[in-house]
């Protein structure tokens, strides 16, 4: 059941824990303490960065399935059908995802890294740091979405459907796009990457969600779903957090040897993100889509899908590139400051939901 607030028509947030209430602190503290592993304990991350099938990390993995799949119980398949009257929010993401974000890394990238910056860059590397956010920005996000989507209580059945509408497009889209961003004429898609990738963070845990969700509901109805769900509310943040200070830790003596270039790099990664979240829900407002859809849609519209962009940087420029350093930076940039859309398109809600009332 929604309950309103007294005063408004606007539906009253979820009340969250104290823990999640301070989120953004574990999130400090978790960066900090992966960085500091690994430098530490570089050999100890190196065993589990090995622990990958085609450049896809299996303990990451199964961190981001403990962190999807609670999201996915939520979702009735039969319910589907019902996401077409959300076609304006779908239309906003794909707009967004194929239409903006490439084209605004490129020109962020080649503003900031090739010329403000440039100066404080090595040289010889400028030029591949930029193809590295242009290959970020070319493949819209799959698992982490749902994350948070989940995070700022975004319809599931939305976010499932744009979620596999943009895996479908970036089978056909990403090569052509990449090709004709970093001008050339053949790119090698890392397909077992892009494949493996879909399975093991859409298709299976879907599944598998689905089947549970079955069980719970044949068995003790909606109550014994809705407890599971409780259940696995802190199981997904805790995943969450200790991806966290997995993926610093993988990156923490690079960050430590080469904290300017790192955070140079960062710099059109951030603007591109709040830059991008913020159009996506601009417009969602402006056509009247209903904020469950519009928080997801912004999110959606501003991350990045960086185990392809981290394969596809190696494939063709190299382990250790520019290009697959930048793609690195992404990947570190993302979880923070997805966390911090997610807080503000909360925050922003009464001012959302007025005018779409309106």
């Amino acid at each position: 059941m929604t309950v309103l607030d007294a005063s408004s028509s606007v539906p009253a947030a979820p009340a969250i824990s104290r823990f999640e209430r301070l989120l953004s602190l574990w999130v400090g503290i978790c960066i900090l303490v992966g960085i500091a592993l690994g430098y530490a304990l570089p050999g100890l991350f190196a065993v589990i960065a090995s622990a990958e099938v085609a450049r896809v990390n299996l303990v990451v993995a199964v961190l981001i399935w403990l962190m999807i799949v609670p999201m996915l119980l939520k979702i009735d398949l039969g319910a589907l059908g019902s996401v077409r009257r959300h076609w304006k929010g779908v239309g906003v993401t794909l707009f967004i995802n194929w239409a903006v974000k490439p084209f605004s890394m490129a020109l962020l990238g080649t503003i900031f890294l090739g010329w403000l910056f440039r100066p404080l860059l090595p040289a010889s590397d400028v030029s591949s740091y930029i193809a590295g956010l242009i290959l970020l920005a070319a493949a819209p996000c799959t698992a982490m979405v749902f994350v948070w989507s989940n995070l700022c209580d975004g319809d599931p059945t939305y976010t499932l459907s744009q979620v596999a509408l943009n895996d479908i497009i970036m089978v056909f889209a990403f090569a052509p796009l990449v090709g004709l961003l970093l001008g050339v004429a053949s790119i090698a898609v890392p397909w077992d990457t892009l494949l493996i990738s879909v399975m093991l963070y859409i298709v299976v845990p879907v599944v598998v969600a689905q089947i549970a969700r079955r069980m719970m509901l044949s068995s003790g109805g909606q109550p014994a779903l809705d407890r599971l769900l409780a259940l696995l509310g802190p199981v997904s943040l805790v995943a969450l957090l200790t991806t966290l200070i997995l993926l610093f830790g993988f990156q923490g003596q690079a960050i430590i040897a080469h904290p300017l270039v790192i955070a140079l790099i960062a710099v059109p990664i951030l603007i591109q993100v709040y830059f991008n979240a913020g159009l996506a829900y601009w417009l969602s407002r402006r056509f009247g889509v209903a904020w469950c859809v519009a928080a997801p849609a912004a999110l959606i519209g501003a991350s990045n899908f960086f185990e392809l962009a981290v394969a596809a940087a190696i494939s063709l420029f190299g382990l250790n590139s520019g290009a697959a350093l930048a793609t690195v930076v992404g990947v570190l940039v993302e979880v923070p400051v997805m966390l911090s859309v997610v807080r503000i398109v909360k925050a922003t809600r009464p001012w959302y939901e007025h005018r779409v009332a309106a």
